[in-house]
């Protein structure tokens, strides 16, 4: 098979390489899946440069987040979930090649209608914007949501999801470009957040003027989020894509009976794996009535293994929206 393997840390994703590499046997209860599209995060370029908490031993494959077709079904399996031929989306270590072995606890079937490019985008976001809104924070109908970001990954899914729960949804962003997504994909209002008053635009915006009552914040805005929300609001920490980890005064939560609510999705399947299930199957939902799609970033196309550093270099430059995904060629198509 083709990849790009790491064999020791680099200084930028620029210096990733695809090489000719075996092909992973399956083990255990792990399918070996032909890689037709895979998707690029923020954890992706963390980690081949030593930086993220889940480090493999070298030589490793990198990459995380794909989709593409069962071409062995677990050695044994004789009730396998998905049969050699199924389309199948998920994550594992080594998505950045044509082949990886992957858990059956990992995989999921590709939603109808969906392509590879927009279901290798799914199986990281959704659940983390689904578990957020839903789980953590009990979204109903009525309820004001601010989704900061809500250009990026898991702020549309934020978007998508709280519409469907009948929220109003209020949408920051950095550009006006990334604005405008969040607006094609359901947000109400847009402010940008490069201006200094936009705490109090979000608030003038909400009834009465009293607030949001659910902040989602995948940036680390916490402090000035406590700004306008409203009495018992709640605010999810669901990452630091500002680069630094936030230290807020706690006097600020007390003050206007503010819950502070963590989301951990990753971690969901050591310690509560029977909500996973529940997640997926209200994600599901939601895409079979059409309520949830895919946000694969369209302004530039990245086909070939060799294009993922220029995919990573992209999303590391905050200029894309979406889902960054990069479209692996099967045999006799492009360049891998």
């Amino acid at each position: 098979m083709r990849g790009i393997q790491v064999k020791e840390y680099v200084k930028s994703p620029k210096e990733l390489t695809v090489t000719d590499l075996p092909d992973p046997q399956p083990k255990g209860n792990e399918y070996l899946v032909q890689v037709h599209a895979a998707a690029t995060n923020f954890f992706d370029i963390l980690q081949v440069q030593g930086k993220y908490q889940h480090q493999p031993p070298f030589p490793w494959v990198a990459g995380a987040e794909f989709a593409g077709v069962v071409l062995a079904t677990p050695p044994g399996a004789k009730n396998p979930r998905f049969p050699v031929g199924a389309r199948v989306f998920g994550a594992g270590q080594g998505a950045f090649a044509t082949k990886l072995t992957v858990a059956e606890t990992s995989l999921l079937p590709v939603p109808e209608g969906w392509s590879f490019q927009e279901a290798a985008g799914l199986f990281v976001t959704a659940p983390t914007s689904y578990g957020a809104l839903v789980v953590r924070a009990g979204i109903k109908k009525g309820d004001v949501v601010l989704v900061h970001a809500a250009a990026g990954g898991v702020g549309l899914a934020a978007v998508q999801i709280a519409k469907a729960f009948g929220a109003t949804v209020i949408a920051t962003a950095s550009t006006d470009h990334k604005l405008a997504i969040a607006k094609r994909f359901g947000a109400d209002h847009i402010i940008s957040y490069n201006d200094p008053s936009w705490p109090a635009k979000v608030k003038a915006l909400t009834p009465k003027s009293a607030g949001v009552d659910i902040v989602y914040d995948p940036v680390g805005l916490v402090d000035q989020s406590t700004k306008c929300t409203a009495w018992n609001g709640r605010i999810l920490v669901v990452g630091f894509a500002a680069g630094t980890i936030e230290k807020v005064p706690t006097n600020k939560f007390l003050l206007k009976n503010i819950s502070l609510v963590g989301i951990h999705w990753g971690a969901y399947a050591k310690f509560e794996p029977q909500t996973q299930v529940t997640v997926w199957k209200g994600i599901m939902e939601l895409v079979k009535e059409g309520k949830l799609k895919g946000t694969e970033y369209s302004d530039e196309e990245f086909v070939g293994l060799d294009r993922v550093k220029d995919a990573l270099v992209a999303l590391g430059s905050r200029g894309t929206w979406g889902k960054v995904v990069v479209k692996v060629p099967q045999d006799g198509g492009s360049k891998l």
